[in-house]
């Protein structure tokens, strides 16, 4: 008899939490990934793994509430935060076909300034990241964007 309850009571679990998995639904997990920005150097780096090979882990999470991007170009452009992560979760999973080199520019304890240079086959974009310490955690807080042609 004791067995025969253990068995209902397993069957009723397992009905019971594949009905609240169908009921989620695939992607419905509203969990956000927390990504270890507690230096500058892992938030430089995931920066550009998030630009340059379509992470898109943390997203949010990287970019400062007053982020700004500007584009130095002919139409010169200055794009907010929320066009950025917008535009930057579209490029999930999308590699960019270049090779990705950076230098700190300069590094104290609360910032850094970083140049990340992406060499494509007709033009080069390089990329001056400004990163700050806020709390214990390292944000991007300006990006300034231009490109050198061929």
């Amino acid at each position: 008899m004791n067995t025969l309850v253990k068995t209902f009571v397993a069957a009723a679990l397992i009905a019971v939490s594949t009905f609240a998995m169908a009921a989620e639904g695939p992607g419905s997990k509203t969990v956000k990934a927390n990504v270890n920005l507690s230096t500058a150097d892992f938030a430089l780096d995931h920066y550009v793994a998030v630009t340059t090979v379509g992470e898109s882990a943390g997203v949010e999470q990287l970019f400062a509430e007053d982020f700004s991007q500007k584009v130095q170009s002919a139409n010169a452009k200055t794009n907010s935060r929320d066009q950025v992560v917008k535009y930057l979760k579209k490029q999930k999973g999308e590699k960019l076909n270049c090779v990705v080199s950076t230098d700190i520019i300069e590094e104290s304890a609360d910032y850094m300034v970083a140049k990340v240079t992406l060499k494509f086959e007709d033009f080069t974009k390089t990329d001056l990241v400004t990163l700050v310490r806020e709390g214990n955690n390292w944000k991007v807080s300006s990006s300034v964007n231009s490109y050198k042609y061929k």
